[in-house]
């Protein structure tokens, strides 16, 4: 007999995913433009990201292993209300230091949620149709974080410390409703629970040797530097379009649902169809081939027009890869290690946000569309360590039916 939760219990966790993205993504367009009022230098926006990609990046290990000790759901009522506390510092944040500070508050918190989103997935649906969860979990986040950046963006021009209070308000109520309305998925314990140890954030990285072998090397490399490519990209466009163009955020958030209708559309019928009726390994391949040539012919772009519709298109290829990368690190755990290999995952796609919101940051002195140029090479790169992969995972399926 299986604990595995129902598709209708399964949507109802969709929906609040869905409303914590919408919240988490309200600040992002309203960003450049408290940074240009507060008078910052350039690289803030690069690093103000960077700075709660960190903590995002070194805790998400440490959440993986609570999720198992205390649940997926006082995990996220935890991070909700963790992250809502962190973004009215953000609001309140007047000089470099404290919005690094408040950046690093809601990064520490922000690992949780996407930890648990991925480990709650894996651990309460079906595994015959994980796939499927993943990518509409996948596609929640995308979708609703696009129409969170336009409603974002559209209450940011009548009110920035508005834009941060709705924010905060809707995160900590989504993680009342995960607390009450999901199921349990804490996992028996071996040892009991020691501070110092289990929240020592290293510790939680080097637990990963229980798991980690050849192909996961690889697939979290590509983990790693797709998101960094992602990155790199989002942390310029954002940018990019309020300093050469002079649009406002509400233009930014306009843009960003776009997206989420471009994101919806692929991830609900390419993706799945993927998943369904494709080897995933060879597909991401050429996902990694299209991104790439989009942003090249996005770096040789300058009118509006041109740069706008190709950046469209990219949006697509950027959707797809998310959940079918997911899907292959599901595939490779097992209920022992789901929730560490999940961990890792988000901490390596953190990583590369770290670097890649670095990249951009400095880089944008040197050249505004530089950071198209350089994502473009690092999805290249994505694309060889596929094809790695694949042979290798090919390799070893064919010496064990030896």
């Amino acid at each position: 007999m299986n604990n595995y939760i129902s598709e209708k219990k399964l949507y109802l966790f969709l929906a609040i995913v869905a409303i914590e993205s919408l919240a988490a993504n309200f600040a992002h367009p309203i960003t450049p433009t408290l940074i240009k009022n507060l008078q910052l230098p350039d690289y803030m926006f690069g690093v103000a990201f960077a700075g709660m990609a960190f903590t995002n990046f070194l805790f998400s290990p440490f959440w993986a292993k609570m999720v198992n000790r205390i649940s997926s759901r006082k995990t996220l009522l935890i991070c909700c209300c963790g992250y809502g506390v962190g973004q009215i510092m953000f609001m309140l944040a007047q000089e470099q230091g404290t919005i690094l500070m408040a950046r690093f508050t809601s990064g520490f918190f922000v690992g949780g949620i996407m930890v648990s989103f991925l480990t709650y997935v894996i651990n309460k649906g079906n595994p015959e149709i994980r796939g499927k969860h993943l990518a509409l979990n996948a596609t929640c986040t995308t979708v609703f974080g696009a129409f969170g950046y336009l409603i974002g963006g559209f209450i940011g021009v009548i009110s920035i410390p508005f834009t941060f209070m709705l924010q905060a308000g809707t995160l900590i109520l989504s993680g009342v409703m995960f607390y009450f309305l999901l199921e349990d998925d804490k996992q028996p314990q071996k040892d009991t629970f020691k501070f110092v140890r289990d929240a020592n954030p290293f510790k939680a990285f080097s637990d990963s040797r229980q798991f980690m072998n050849k192909l996961f090397v690889i697939l979290f490399l590509i983990v790693f530097i797709t998101s960094l490519a992602s990155t790199a990209y989002d942390q310029c466009f954002n940018y990019y379009i309020k300093d050469a163009f002079d649009f406002n955020s509400s233009y930014n958030g306009t843009l960003k649902a776009v997206v989420g209708f471009i994101s919806l559309l692929a991830n609900t019928t390419i993706c799945l169809w993927i998943l369904r009726n494709t080897d995933v390994r060879k597909s991401l391949m050429y996902i990694f081939l299209g991104a790439s040539t989009c942003l090249f012919m996005i770096f040789l772009f300058d009118d509006i027009l041109p740069f706008i519709l190709v950046n469209i298109i990219f949006f697509a290829f950027n959707a797809m890869y998310i959940p079918l990368v997911q899907d292959l690190c599901a595939k490779n755990s097992n209920n022992e290690n789901s929730s560490m290999v999940m961990g890792f995952y988000n901490a390596m796609k953190s990583l590369g946000m770290i670097v890649g919101a670095l990249f951009a940051g400095f880089i944008y002195a040197l050249g505004a569309k530089l950071s198209f140029l350089f994502a473009g090479i690092f999805f290249g790169c994505a694309l060889v360590l596929m094809a790695m992969y694949r042979r290798k995972q090919n390799e070893k399926e064919l010496t064990q039916k030896n």
